[in-house]
């Protein structure tokens, strides 16, 4: 793939963004996905098992990849500080355990936890561009996002418009994430491409390319509201790209598996998918993260396993 994407990328990537005519020529000239290939593949990095004195490290890697997440409308002030005070001291009882990525709230909400986490280097994470359904206008995208960015968020989760893409109309996604990109400022960029709601993986691939060719910082897979969402296999495309636009451009940009990863075997696998597909350059928080809410306390469960020789109960850590 990487020989096609080099030899079109001072054609197509010039031209990336002017119009859907250019865009669709470059999309649709990426090599189709090996459907079959990549679900063997995903398979057999499935099974792969590490070493036992490895687990430990796998485990803290993973959670210091988390974004935990509350995006519910019944998320109040209260309960996302006591999200924040989790993710500034995950285990209570074991100070070593590492602080996890970002806390991922909705942007009315982002203020409460740029306050609660001062000083922790846990980074404030806000969904915006009318989570999840992106249906709205460019203007209250833009607003949903200024307003996040303003309350000190510093990554933007924002969806894609699943309906532009899927008509074919990649000018319009593309000219959106761009202006997005340009309200978050500073702030990095988390482009949902919503896999569960793409025609396939060859969709997934060409998203995955639409979204980086825009700039987003980080293309993540799913809402977390869709099924399904963060599949191996849709990972293991997603991977393929960052990886392949580094060979063609020399820049990093992450990923972010997000949706139906809720046990510390499931991220374990996804790290060795990581490892072996992308590279391990990318096994940091800065280029990798988990979406999630339920995984923590299955990760803390077992690295007190690991470390006390006995399977820990819900209630002895917080019911995280």
């Amino acid at each position: 793939m990487t020989t096609t994407v080099t030899a079109q990328r001072d054609g197509a990537f010039a031209d990336a963004g002017r119009d859907d005519t250019s865009l669709r020529r470059f999309l649709h000239g990426l090599p189709g996905v090996d459907h079959v290939g990549v679900e063997r593949r995903a398979a057999t990095l499935a099974t792969r098992s590490i070493k036992k004195e490895s687990k430990l490290h796998a485990l803290d890697m993973a959670i210091s990849m988390i974004d935990l997440t509350t995006l519910e409308g019944a998320d109040t002030p209260g309960k996302v500080r006591s999200l924040c005070a989790q993710a500034r001291r995950p285990d209570p009882d074991h100070a070593d355990v590492p602080t996890v990525a970002a806390v991922c709230v909705y942007p009315d909400l982002a203020g409460v936890a740029v306050e609660a986490l001062q000083g922790s280097g846990v980074a404030v994470a806000a969904v915006a561009t009318a989570f999840p359904s992106g249906r709205s206008s460019r203007a209250v995208k833009l607003a949903d996002t200024a307003l996040a960015v303003e309350a000190g968020a510093s990554e933007i989760d924002m969806v894609i418009d699943r309906g532009a893409f899927l008509t074919g109309r990649y000018g319009a996604v593309y000219d959106e994430i761009v202006a997005v990109k340009e309200a978050c400022g500073s702030a990095h960029l988390k482009v949902i491409l919503e896999t569960g709601e793409l025609g396939g993986y060859d969709d997934v691939r060409r998203a995955s390319w639409l979204a980086l060719l825009a700039g987003a910082d980080v293309i993540k897979t799913s809402t977390g509201k869709v099924s399904p969402a963060a599949t191996l296999p849709v990972v293991q495309v997603m991977l393929q790209a960052v990886r392949d636009w580094h060979r063609a451009t020399g820049e990093h940009r992450g990923v972010k598996a997000a949706g139906g990863i809720r046990t510390a075997k499931d991220a374990i696998r996804h790290l060795v998918a990581v490892n072996e597909v992308a590279g391990p350059a990318w096994l940091t928080p800065q280029l990798f993260r988990f979406g999630a809410s339920a995984l923590l306390g299955d990760l803390l469960r077992q690295r007190r396993t690991q470390l006390e020789g006995h399977y820990t109960d819900r209630d002895r850590i917080g019911g995280a």
